[in-house]
C-alpha cells in the first residue's frame, strides 16, 4: 500500500508532463488560457512592444505616413507612440483576431517541438536547428492597430517576435526526455494499481482494511502533489524568471500551466474516496452492516443491472478521455476491474449475511415508523386541547399525607373523578378514539385502577 501511494504520487507528475507537453490540443488549451490572464497578456503586450521597437525604425515609418511639414513631428511622434502601443497592446490582445493569432503559433510551435521530439525526417535536425514560439503575426497585428503600415511584416527580420523553447544542443535531450516520459506515465500509473491490487489480493482476512487504506493512500497522494505543486511553484518561478517586473507573469504562467495537474491529482483524490467507501462498506462496523442489509436485495435479485450500470459508466468515461491515448484507456479498464471484483465480493458478503433481506423490510420498516411518529404526533396535539388542568397529588404515604387537610383530598379526589367523568363522556361521544381515551386516563392520578 505505501508502495502504490508512492508510485500514485509519481504517476500525476509523469501524467501531467505527458498531457502538457506532448499534447497538442491540452497545449494550446493552456496557452489560450495563458493569454486569458491579464497578468500574462500585460507581460506578452509589453514583449511585443519593445520587439516593434527594437526591429522597426519607427520614427522613418512614420515619415513616411506624415504629410508635408508634419514630418518633422515624426521623433515626437514615435516617443508618444511607444506609450499608446503600451497602454492599447493589452487591449488589443483580448480581441479575439490576437487570441486566434496566439493560439495558431502556439498550435505550429508545439506541432514542430512534437516533430522534432519524435525525430521525424521533414522536422529541424538537432544539428542546425531551433524550435520556437512564431509571434510575427501578433506583431504585425499590434503595428497595424497603432497605425503603421500595413507592408510592415515585409520589413520585419526573419527573428522578430521570435521565442526561442528549445535550442539545437538541447534537441537530442529532449527526444530522449520525451521517449521515457511517455514509457514512464503508462508504466506508474499500471504499477500503482497493481500494487494495490496485491494488497488487496494478499490481505484476504482483512481485505475491508486493505481496501480502506488504499484509498487513504490515494487520497494522500493527490493532496502531496497539490502541495509539491505550491512548493515548486516558487522554486521555478524564481529560478527563470529573474525580472521582478516579470514575475507575477511567471507565477500566474506557472498556476495556468499546471492546473492540469491539479485536476489530475483531484482525479486521484476522487478515486481514493470510492476505494475507502469501498473499504468501509465492507467493513463490521454497525453502519456498514445496515448499508449492506439495504442493498443485499439489489445485489441478490439485479445484479445484472448493477453490472451494467458500471459498463454504461466505463464506456461514458473512455469516450470523453479517448483523446488521451492508451495510458488512460488501460487504467480506466484496470480500475473498472477492480470495481467489478469489488460488487462481486460484496454480492457475495451480503448474501451470506442476509440471504432473505427484502426491499420491504428497509422501506417497509421505515414507512411504519414515519406513520406511528406522525400519528402520535397528531394524537398529542388532540389530547393536549382535551387535557385538563393537572393536580397534584400527595408527595407520598404517610405523614404528608395524614398532615394534608381532610377538605383538599375531598377535593383531589372530586376532580380526578369528573376528570374521569369528563374523558368518559368524550368516549361514547366518539370525541376520543380507544386508544386516545386509554392514553388520557393513564394521565389522570389513580385513573390507571379505574375502569
Amino acid at each position: 500500500m505505501i508502495l502504490g501511494s508512492v508510485l500514485a504520487f509519481l504517476s500525476v507528475f509523469a501524467i501531467w508532463i505527458e498531457r502538457q507537453a506532448l499534447n497538442t490540443g491540452d497545449w494550446v488549451s493552456t496557452s489560450g488560457q495563458l493569454l486569458q490572464n491579464s497578468t500574462v497578456r500585460a507581460a506578452v503586450g509589453e514583449y511585443l512592444v519593445d520587439q516593434l521597437y527594437e526591429n522597426v525604425d519607427v520614427e522613418k515609418e512614420l515619415k513616411d505616413i506624415l504629410p508635408g511639414e508634419t514630418k518633422q513631428l515624426a521623433g515626437p511622434a514615435a516617443g508618444g507612440l511607444r506609450q499608446v502601443a503600451g497602454d492599447g497592446a493589452e487591449k488589443v490582445l483580448e480581441t479575439s483576431t490576437a487570441q486566434s493569432l496566439w493560439e495558431d503559433a502556439n498550435r505550429s510551435a508545439h506541432e514542430q517541438l512534437l516533430a522534432v521530439l519524435e525525430n521525424k525526417k521533414e522536422a529541424v535536425s538537432t544539428e542546425n536547428g531551433d524550435v520556437s514560439l512564431n509571434l510575427g503575426s501578433l506583431l504585425t497585428n499590434l503595428a497595424g492597430q497603432v497605425g503603421l503600415a500595413s507592408n510592415l511584416a515585409e520589413k520585419l527580420p526573419p527573428d522578430a517576435g521570435q521565442i526561442k523553447i528549445l535550442h539545437s544542443n538541447q534537441l537530442k535531450t529532449a527526444q530522449n526526455i520525451a521517449i521515457a516520459i511517455k514509457g514512464l506515465a503508462l508504466l506508474l500509473s499500471i504499477l500503482t494499481f497493481a500494487a494495490f491490487g496485491a494488497a488487496i489480493y494478499l490481505s484476504r482476512d482483512s481485505r475491508w482494511v486493505a481496501v480502506l487504506f488504499s484509498g487513504i493512500g490515494l487520497i494522500a497522494a493527490g493532496f502531496a502533489v497539490v502541495i509539491a505543486r505550491h512548493v515548486a511553484g516558487g522554486i521555478v518561478v524564481d529560478q527563470l524568471v529573474t525580472t521582478q517586473s516579470v514575475k507575477p507573469a511567471g507565477e500566474a504562467a506557472w498556476s495556468i500551466g499546471t492546473s492540469l495537474m491539479t485536476s489530475i491529482a483531484t482525479t486521484v483524490i476522487i478515486i481514493g474516496v470510492l476505494f475507502a467507501a469501498a473499504g468501509w462498506l465492507g467493513s463490521p462496523t454497525g453502519s456498514a452492516r445496515s448499508s449492506r442489509r439495504v442493498i443485499a436485495p439489489a445485489l441478490r435479485d439485479y445484479i445484472a443491472y448493477v453490472y451494467t450500470g458500471l459498463v454504461i459508466l466505463v464506456g461514458i468515461y473512455i469516450l470523453n478521455a479517448a483523446s488521451q491515448g492508451l495510458r488512460s484507456f488501460l487504467t480506466t479498464l484496470i480500475v473498472a476491474g477492480m470495481a467489478a471484483f469489488g460488487i462481486h465480493e460484496l454480492s457475495r458478503q451480503t448474501a451470506e449475511e442476509f440471504p432473505d433481506a427484502q426491499f420491504s423490510h428497509t422501506f417497509g420498516g421505515t414507512r411504519d415508523k414515519v406513520v406511528s411518529a406522525v400519528k402520535g404526533a397528531n394524537i398529542g396535539e388532540r389530547a393536549s386541547k382535551l387535557r385538563l388542568p393537572e393536580v397534584r397529588r400527595p408527595e407520598a404515604e404517610g405523614t404528608a399525607a395524614a398532615d394534608a387537610p381532610t377538605e383538599v383530598l375531598a377535593s383531589d379526589e372530586d376532580a380526578r373523578l369528573q376528570r374521569l367523568e369528563r374523558l368518559g363522556s368524550l368516549h361514547e361521544k366518539g370525541i376520543l378514539t380507544e386508544e386516545e381515551f386509554a392514553t388520557e386516563k393513564l394521565r389522570v392520578p389513580g385513573g390507571s385502577d379505574t375502569q
